[in-house]
Parts: structure tokens; sequence; C-alpha cells
């Protein structure tokens, strides 16, 4: 089966995708590539595969017990907010089989201001209360909002707010670090006029979901800061954030500050896509692939040892989709 655009790799790693044996690999890779409408019935099939596969329904189980444990770092792969991420990422939807009763946990938590809140846990160290706390962070709560938007909830009036709270809180150099006022004197490790590049990426992740702030000036900021910095990595560092060899290696799930996670969610703006330094990031990813342009992890989250992305040993379907996809974004 051809592709619906043109890889400029030789060979097309495409047919190799669409013979994989994850199916969320054939689901994305036959929307996202082959063009191919969701009531198609190879995209239906590959659907239904996906939420039959054992290891997508211990991940849906896992989100349905959210929050899980309190959260007391942001890069812990295996706590639930990662989970569904990864769920989100698949495709999958509201109406799928447990899915809606993830989304009622998600929703039973709200800041005021709208924010969705995560049980976080912060050590008096750092300026938390040591105790469990339901609050947000500019390091979980987009994450949330991410999740619900790609869900097929981006119309949801609490969802709606959330988005609108995030882009209120930016300022002219990008998203700081922030945090609800139930989380007391925390700050991150870096100075409080300084942007979080952490926040500005889920910020941006987030809102590239909307319209109405996808070209904004919030997320133009936003985008501004994440490719100033990848821009002039060897000058500056914001909050511990640089992009040295360990940022530079291709992981997923998207966890944390690396490489192909900056460069998914750059090039889900249509703003930045003509940006010279987006098409760097690109060409960084790119001079990673094999002879047969496909990607192998360079890092993994042992956590997701098992699965086909979290072995450094072989090549990587799921990897090779998300690095060909920023491809084909800056190709539209």
């Amino acid at each position: 089966m051809p592709s619906a655009w043109s890889v400029p790799l030789e060979p097309d790693p495409t047919p190799w995708l669409l013979e994989a044996g994850e199916p969320w690999v054939r689901y994305r890779t036959l929307t996202d590539f082959v063009g191919l409408a969701q009531d198609d019935a190879e995209v239906v099939r590959a659907r239904n595969a996906i939420t039959k596969d054992p290891r997508v329904r211990r991940l849906i189980e896992e989100a349905t017990a959210w929050p899980g444990y309190p959260l007391e770092r942001h890069n812990d792969a295996r706590h639930p907010i990662h989970a569904l991420t990864i769920l989100a990422d698949f495709g999958l939807q509201v109406g799928d089989p447990g899915m809606g009763r993830v989304v009622r946990e998600l929703f039973a938590h709200r800041g005021a201001e709208g924010a969705f809140e995560t049980l976080l846990r912060v050590p008096e160290a750092f300026g938390g209360s040591g105790r469990a706390t339901w609050a947000w962070m500019l390091c979980d709560a987009p994450l949330i909002l991410y999740c619900l938007a790609a869900f097929g909830l981006a119309d949801h009036p609490h969802v709606l707010k959330a988005a609108d709270h995030l882009a209120s809180l930016v300022q002219e150099n990008g998203w700081p670090c922030a945090a609800s006022a139930e989380m007391g004197r925390f700050h991150g490790p870096g100075r409080r006029g300084d942007p979080c590049p952490m926040a500005n990426l889920l910020a941006l992740k987030a809102l590239s979901w909307f319209p109405e702030h996808r070209e904004s000036p919030a997320v133009k900021a936003g985008a501004e800061m994440l490719l100033s910095h990848w821009d002039h990595t060897s000058e500056r560092r914001f909050f511990l954030f640089g992009a040295g060899s360990g940022f530079r290696k291709l992981k997923y799930p998207f966890v944390w500050f690396d490489l192909l996670h900056v460069a998914d969610v750059i090039t889900r703006l249509p703003a930045t896509r003509q940006d010279a330094r987006a098409g760097s990031l690109v060409q960084a990813i790119l001079g990673r692939r094999d002879a047969l342009s496909r990607f192998t992890p360079e890092s993994v989250w042992l956590a997701y040892r098992e699965w086909e992305f979290g072995s450094k040993r072989q090549p990587s379907p799921w990897l090779t989709f998300l690095a060909l996809r920023v491809l084909r974004r800056l190709q539209d």
C-alpha cells in the first residue's frame, strides 16, 4: 500500500510500519501517513486491536486507578500520568472501552482556576508541605489537559476553561515555573524570572489541540522560548534543562525534556513549521536513522522495557513512526 506523502528517505519505511505487529503503529500509520478515514475497514480493525491488546488494557487499568499514588518527581515514568499520555498518543478516545471511567476520574479534581489537578507530594526542603495534596503544577496539569483533548474532549467546557487558564499564565518570555496556591513556596531550581523549558513544552503540547490558541501570542512566545533555547543551548540553561548528549537520545514515552519530544511538539504548531530552527531539530533526529530509515531507542525508561520501544537492541516501529511524523509535518 503506497504512502499518501513522499518521504525523502530511501527506502521508505512505511511498508515496514504497516507490517509491524503493534496495532497502534499500524493504526496511526494508516491514518496519519496513508490517509485513510476513521471508518475505513482497515482502520477500524486496527483500532479494535489496540483496545484488545493486553498491554493497552493494563495501561487503561493503571489510568483508571488515578492518581495511583502521590507524584513526587515529574520524571517518574511509572506514574499513571504517563500511562495516560501513551493512551492519548496511541489515539484512544473517550468512547473506547474503559476510557469513560478514566475521564471521570480526571474530571473529579479541578482547581478553582480550572486547571486539572494531580495528587502531589513536595518535600518541605523544596518549599512544599511534605504531605500528599491535590494541586497542579505547570509540569503536570498541561499533560492532563493534553490527554483530555486527545481523547476527544477539546470542546468540553471544563477542558476549555483549563486551556484558557493555562494560556493566561504565560509571560513575555514564555511560561515560568508556576503552581497552585496549595503548593506554598514551591519553586523549581531556577530564577523566578526565567522561563521553564519543561513548562513551555507541555503547555504548547496541550494548547496545540485548540484552534483558538494554536497561533495565539501565548503559544508564539512559548515556541520562541523553546526554539531559542535549542539555538543557544551552549550559552544558557534554564531550570537545569540543557540540550546535551542526554537530551539528544531518542526515547519514548515522552516523559521528560528531550529531542524527539521537543520536535514532536514544535512541529504541531503551524507558525513554527517554516522556522529553520525547527528544521534543525528534525535534522538532528534524521541523522540517527539506520540504512533502512528506521530508528532505534538510544535510551529507555525501565518501566516500559517490555514494550518494543523499550529496547535499545533493535529498531522500534513506534519510534520510527514518531520520527517520521515530525518530518511529514514540516513537509506539510
